[in-house]
This record gives structure tokens, sequence and C-alpha cells, in this order.
């Protein structure tokens, strides 16, 4: 009463700079599906840079058209050459791939994925973004599943860019996903010991120390009973079978090789998830890194503590290397906590004016795509 529908609805929409930049992105996408129907490209064979292709007209065209190929672009003679294989990169790149440059079944596949669907996509990814509690004016984290990446803000607002961007791992698409969570940063313990889940001792841990009992030494792990007694790292009959019926448990000493790394970074939430550096830093190097047990593994803790502790004199980046290069466990409580946002979606608009697609790892799309056409309560 007293407003206008145009102003009470552009109230509604969330002040995320990347809600803005999707529906810019919405509005492409839906011009480019209304258009003639792009030509599918023929598929078969993987064709490499300087191989012939019967195919290079068409992906010329649809290159053009989802703005990885300039429009001016001169034909070629049937040749899949430069600069058409900058382009591929450039797709590749956008879509998860490896930009390899190569024409295979999966840059292929993602190459002739109508445009409607992209649209769909980009729909979803907006549905989540209006689901959103308030974030505030604070600073706040985003970890994106399908993307694997992590995003700090300093705003909701500007013009979307990040202060901080670095890869994750997540959970297994399986059987240990990751869940979804929307939560606030109050702490990081730098050197942390790993408590192990009672899911991982019972099904990993415990029939190795039945064949390997030298296990918990190797690893440096120990035995743990009521009031965090230490019980050790040598194996008993008696205590196996007080691990076996959770009287006990274990816990890895803190060091460079411990399975969080040198960092920890927690937002208290039903499912024990937290952010944790790792020392098995060679899965970064991989498109796809859902390999966790359910936490999220950081590629470099170090800048993710700093830039969380910035404001807080006490913890500047000398003290955090020293604490992360120190001999105990030390808690940095954050004297304002912080959203962090464990977010989902398949379309990311990029500040650079351009837009990134990510598999559906999850089936999550899938079923909110559903529950929206059946009008049901979205999951």
């Amino acid at each position: 009463a007293g407003d206008s529908v145009a102003r009470l609805v552009a109230a509604l929409q969330p002040p995320l700079a990347q809600y803005r930049n999707l529906r810019l992105q919405l509005a492409r996408y839906r011009r480019l599906a209304a258009d003639a129907p792009l030509e599918a490209l023929p598929a078969g064979r993987t064709v490499h840079p300087g191989e012939p292709y019967a195919g290079v007209p068409a992906l010329r065209r649809r290159l053009a058209a989802l703005g990885d190929l300039a429009a001016d672009t001169a034909a070629s003679d049937g040749v899949y050459a430069e600069p058409l294989v900058a382009a591929v990169r450039r797709f590749q790149t956008r879509h998860a791939l490896d930009p390899d440059g190569v024409l295979g079944s999966g840059t292929l596949a993602a190459l002739n994925v109508p445009p409607a669907k992209r649209v769909e996509q980009i729909e979803l990814a907006l549905e989540r973004l209006r689901a959103l509690p308030p974030i505030g004016r604070q600073r706040f984290v985003v970890v994106n599943i399908p993307a694997f990446q992590l995003f700090a803000f300093d705003s909701v607002g500007g013009s979307g860019a990040p202060a901080l961007q670095m890869r994750v791992v997540t959970g297994k698409a399986l059987d240990t996903r990751t869940p979804l969570l929307f939560e606030e940063l109050r702490y990081v313990e730098f050197r942390p010991y790993w408590n192990v889940p009672r899911s991982i001792l019972v099904q990993e841990i415990l029939p190795l120390l039945r064949r390997r009992p030298g296990y918990l030494r190797l690893n440096r792990m120990e035995i743990v009973g009521a009031r965090d007694l230490v019980l050790g790292d040598s194996v008993t009959p008696q205590l196996v079978r007080g691990l076996s019926a959770g009287t006990l448990r274990v816990r890895q000493r803190p060091g460079p090789r411990n399975a969080l790394g040198l960092a920890k970074f927690v937002f208290p939430n039903a499912a024990s998830v937290y952010m944790h550096g790792t020392p098995d830093t060679v899965l970064f190097a991989r498109t796809r890194r859902d390999f966790s047990h359910g936490c999220i593994r950081v590629e470099d803790p170090a800048r993710l503590a700093a830039w969380v502790l910035r404001d807080q004199p006490a913890w500047p980046p000398a003290a955090i290397e020293a604490a992360m290069a120190g001999t105990i466990t030390t808690r940095a409580l954050l004297t304002r906590p912080m959203p962090v946002v464990v977010f989902y979606t398949t379309a990311v608009a990029v500040p650079d004016g351009t837009i990134r697609f990510y598999p559906d790892i999850y089936g999550h799309d899938r079923e909110l795509a559903e529950a929206l056409r059946a009008g049901t309560e979205p999951p």
C-alpha cells in the first residue's frame, strides 16, 4: 500500500553483486536460446590442434555466439587451429574442463549443451541466492561446492570481485557429501589435533590396526580415553575392544603431517564440518576435487587466516606464521564472527563479464528443478 510493485520487487532482491551479474547473463542466454538453434558439433573422435575437423564452421559459430571467439574471426580451411584453439581453451576454463585445447568427448559434450539448459542453470542459481538469509554488511566467506572454490568478500556490494580466492577439496559425491551450511566462523586453530571421526575409525583405521599394530605410531596418532587421558600409540587387544565399543577414540598429534594441516577454521554446526589445511596438496591440481570425508580442505590456510584475522592487532601475518611453525596448539578467537556460506551453484557470473558453468556433481540442480516444477518445497 502506497508503494509501487517495482520498488517492492527491487527491495526483495538480494543485495549481492552475483545476483545482479547473473541476471545480466540470464537475459543474454535467454536471447541465445530464442535464436535459431546452433548446429550440433560432430563427435566420435578426439581432435587435436592442427588436425582436420569437419565441424570447424559450426565450432566457429558456436564459440562466437557464446562469446569465446570474436565474431569477426576469419573462416578457416577446415583445420582445427588458432584462433579457434585459444577460444576452445577459454570455453574449457569457463566449463570446469582441463584447458588443453583438445576437442575430446567432455569438451564436445559441453559445447553441445543447448543454451536452454544453461538458462535453467542460471535460473536455479538465482533461486538459491534468493533463499539465502541476509548476510549483513560484514565480511563473509563463500565455498561453492561444484566449483571447488573458496571466495572471501569484503562486502556484499561492489563489482562482486572477491578479496581472496582459492581452490578447495570437498566431500565425495557418492558417499560423503559436504552439506550446505550458513554459519558463523568463530575461531582459527593453529597446529590442531585431528580427532578421528567415529565413521573413519570404524571403517578405515580399526581394520588397519588389526593387521598393522604400528599404524598409530607411524602416523603420529594416539589413543585417548575419558577426560582426554592419553593412552599412547601402542595397540593391545583391550584397547582395540575399547575403540570398537566407542569408549576410546583416536586423535592425530599436531604437525605438518596432521590430516588438518597447520590451521583449522571452525564455524560450529550440527554436521561437524569445518575448513582446514592439508599435507596432501597434490589434489589441488585436479580439475574435479571431491575427495574429502565431508570437511573442506583449503589450498592456502595461511593466506585465509591472514584475511580472516586482518582486523585483529594480535594476529599480524608474522604471528600467524609463528603459530603455524610453533610447538603448541593455539586458538585465535574472532572478535567479530563472520558468515560462512557453504553454497551450491553450477552457474557463477564472473566480474569480467563472463559466466562459468560447473557439473551438477551432487544432483542438487536436478532435485531443485523437479521441486520447482512440482510446486513442492525445494530441498
